[in-house]
């Protein structure tokens, strides 16, 4: 079938595309706009032209079973589909997506991810066979070949500019004439197909597209159309194959496609994201300052845009504290026009405004408009859609949540702070109202298990976390997309994360996560997903007796049993699990210090989190069994020395430990008859707490300067290199204590002590330290 319809190639964000487009539209009259979209999409054209929409917005498709795909297919202002989908619903026109169905992309992606899958495991089984080469024949040299630019880089090297976005800007975008940028496009698309040579899947997936599209074009011109009445948009790569000069995609190859069942939604769209895009037909750098350029074009004022963006770039500078007149704006603006006429441009180009913003507003500093460019390059605006447009259902409860909890003014771009306070506001006039906050919360946290990046957490003291959240929310695309997701856990937000915690717990062998999930489940008011929780814990601590897991349950354990008054909970029956881990944990501590450095640091997590929960639950807990083992472990000379230095510490810390007693301890560890290094590294683990007590310690500085003191030269070396690692930690006004005291006991002053203290590790001093690191005290 031969046939010819009016194509119009575009770049799927581009201003003058879209201006020319609209144009090109009013000139033809056509009956049917046929635009290059998922074909199974059409249902939402009327919300994408509803009064209240607001782009930019984005078409979301998604699989309806596991592993999830997706597949976003975003619109802006300046796009020239929206336009032409506005311009058909202006005219009363048809207009229809004619490209495959998500249903077939999200196919081919399982195609391409299986594909890539094979290759590997093929890459790996021949990288297992024996080589046939003689034993004593060299091994080839090759060179690794130096990455390639896209052809899009590679073309605009050749035209003589920077970038890509550049070379597209100044040839495609500021040129209004009639019909330039259709005939442009279709040229530079010709061009892009006889000389690309990228993946081969790549084309192969192309070649698919555009066979399914002249397919669509001949069943619209089958059902009565006249072809000059129809007008077809795509990317100008395909538009100049969207002709009947090329064969359409059959009955059985449109059947032996591979496909997903999958379901569409609309969701608001970000220029955050859009810029994250950035690329050919993706996105582009400065969404917001293409709005400008849209706005420009529509209002007949391109000449003004340098000026609108300078000014706008000097606001920003102005409102940030760095002043800047008019003159140095109407300078940048002269030097911009400058920038674009040695290029044979028509008007300046977004990377001529940056350079000058930089030479006159930013003074030559790159770093001075840095901030004020981003934000009229890229802007904050995101997209709206009326209410009852479709959504799935745990969209429409998560609106409905927003709405309840007071929330909607932080779906934003912009990232703000939340402060809740989790107790009862008795000045309330509902009980709603009274626990606003914690139900707040509660929500929050079922969104963070969902990895819905709603509200993160922000940093807070862990003394007030009981009671006191801090959130920094901030809505993007991508939480949107983990919401829609979410749908196939459950069909609200609480049944998701309650089945997420469900298929977790199947899973869970790990008794320092069960105990997180606990934790978790309380945060969520999930009470009987905490119960679920707390007995899974407690199969998992009858046949465990690793004592970093048991330390760290037995804390979180606690954490979520102080909750319960503000939580509105029973805590009670959590305290028997606490008790019996507490017990677990102190009887593992000794065996667990048998280890070497790396495994060291987490145990010292763990100990001073059991040491928390000791002091926390001091009325409950076995606490004289704990100092016991503190006691023990500080006494040993066959465990790891940093662990036995920080047990210790605590003793010291909670006033266990007379200067007597620590005067023998160091005796016992830091003595001639000691080797250097383990003396060092039971030193190390004494410092790490309680600072200004030990600098206080006159004795402690006496015994320790005595015993370097009697070290011969290679013990002072290697005893020197663990003692500095011990002092790395302090304060310098902390390091310029112990230069007094140990000076004070070596005669030296203290600039020389600190001289000692202070003196970056040699590369020998390095390897000293990691030949002590990887020894495994479990060995003694």
């Amino acid at each position: 079938m031969s046939w010819r319809i009016n194509v119009f190639g575009v770049r799927h964000l581009s201003p003058m595309g879209a201006w020319q487009l609209r144009e090109h539209l009013n000139q033809i009259r056509p009956d049917v706009v046929l635009i290059e979209g998922l074909n199974d999409a059409n249902d939402l054209i009327p919300d994408l032209t509803h009064a209240t929409t607001r782009p930019p917005i984005a078409i979301l498709a998604y699989t309806d079973s596991l592993p999830v795909r997706t597949l976003v297919y975003p619109l802006a202002t300046y796009s020239p589909e929206y336009q032409a989908i506005k311009w058909a619903n202006d005219h009363g026109a048809e207009v229809e997506f004619i490209d495959l169905s998500s249903e077939h992309f999200l196919g081919l992606q399982d195609l391409e991810v299986e594909l890539i899958e094979r290759a590997r495991r093929d890459s790996a089984e021949r990288a297992k066979e024996p080589s046939s080469k003689p034993d004593d024949a060299p091994e080839p040299r090759s060179a690794a070949p130096e990455p390639r630019s896209s052809i899009y880089e590679r073309w605009a090297l050749l035209a003589g500019e920077s970038d890509y976005e550049t070379y597209w800007e100044r040839r495609h975008e500021h040129n209004a004439a009639l019909d330039s940028y259709r005939l442009a496009s279709f040229e530079f698309g010709q061009a892009l197909r006889e000389l690309d040579d990228d993946a081969p899947r790549w084309l192969a997936e192309n070649l698919v597209r555009e066979a399914f599209m002249r397919r669509r074009i001949e069943e619209t011109i089958a059902r009565g159309h006249d072809p000059a009445k129809i007008v077809a948009v795509g990317g100008a790569f395909h538009a100049p194959v969207l002709r009947g000069d090329y064969p359409a995609m059959t009955d059985d190859e449109l059947a032996s496609l591979p496909k997903r069942s999958s379901q569409l939604t609309l969701m608001p769209y970000s220029y955050f994201k859009l810029s994250s895009q950035s690329g050919y037909g993706a996105g582009n750098q400065a969404p917001a300052y293409f709005e400008l350029l849209w706005q420009a074009l529509d209002q007949g004022s391109l000449p003004d845009l340098a000026a609108t963006y300078l000014s706008l770039v000097g606001r920003h500078l102005r409102e940030a504290g760095t002043h800047r007149s008019t003159a140095e704006v109407i300078d940048g603006v002269r030097l911009a026009r400058t920038l674009s006429a040695l290029k044979n441009g028509l008007a300046p180009t977004l990377a001529d405004l940056h350079d000058a913003a930089t030479t006159l507003l930013g003074q030559g500093e790159s770093i001075t408009v840095r901030d004020a460019l981003a934000r009229v390059d890229v802007g904050t605006a995101i997209g709206e859609l009326p209410a009852g447009v479709r959504q799935t259902s745990i969209q429409q409860d998560f609106e409905r949540e927003l709405a309840r909890l007071r929330l909607e003014k932080y779906k934003t771009t912009v990232q703000q702070e939340l402060t809740l306070d989790l107790r009862e506001n008795r000045q309330a006039k509902s009980a709603e109202a009274a626990f606003l906050d914690l139900a707040r919360s509660s929500f929050l946290h079922r969104l963070r298990v969902l990895e819905i990046g709603f509200a993160k957490p922000a940093a807070m003291r862990e003394q007030a976390t009981n009671w006191k959240e801090k959130w920094d929310p901030r809505w993007t695309p991508e939480s949107e997309i983990a919401l829609v997701e979410a749908v196939l856990l459950g069909e609200t937000v609480e049944l998701a994360t309650a089945y997420k915690f469900k298929t977790n717990l199947e899973n869970c062998g790990s008794i320092a996560l069960a105990a997180d999930m606990v934790r978790d489940a309380c945060q969520c008011a999930l009470m009987k997903t905490m119960e679920l929780a707390r007995q899974r814990l407690q199969e998992l601590a009858a046949v465990s007796n690793e004592f970093a897991p048991i330390a760290h349950a037995a804390w979180q354990l606690g954490l979520v049993a102080r909750y319960g008054d503000v939580r509105k909970f029973d805590a009670e029956p959590l305290l028997p699990l606490v008790d019996e881990l507490f017990v677990q944990g102190s009887l593992a501590l000794f065996g667990a210090a048998a280890c070497d450095h790396e495994e060291a640091l987490s145990i010292l997590t763990a100990i001073d989190e059991l040491n928390r929960t000791s002091l926390e639950f001091h009325d409950r807990v076995d606490e004289n069994l704990w100092i016991e083992q503190l006691r023990r472990l500080a006494n040993a000379d066959d465990r790891n020395p940093l662990v036995s230095g920080y047990c210790c510490a605590i003793l010291l810390e909670r006033g266990l430990m007379a200067d007597d007693q620590l005067a023998a301890q160091v005796s016992l560890h830091i003595s001639p008859g000691a080797p250097a290094d383990l003396g060092a590294g039971w030193f190390e683990g004494l410092a790490l707490r309680n600072r200004y007590a030990l600098l206080a310690r006159q004795t402690l500085w006496e015994h320790l300067a005595a015993y370097v003191a009697s070290l011969d030269d290679d013990q002072f070396r290697r005893a020197l290199v663990f003692l500095r690692r011990a002092f790395a930690r302090f304060s310098p006004r902390e390091k310029r204590h112990i230069a007094e005291n140990l000076g004070q006991w070596w005669g030296l002053n203290p600039d020389t002590a600190g001289g000692l203290i202070e003196e970056p590790l040699t590369d020998e001093e390095e390897k000293t330290l990691a030949d002590l690191n990887e020894f495994d005290f479990g060995d003694i």
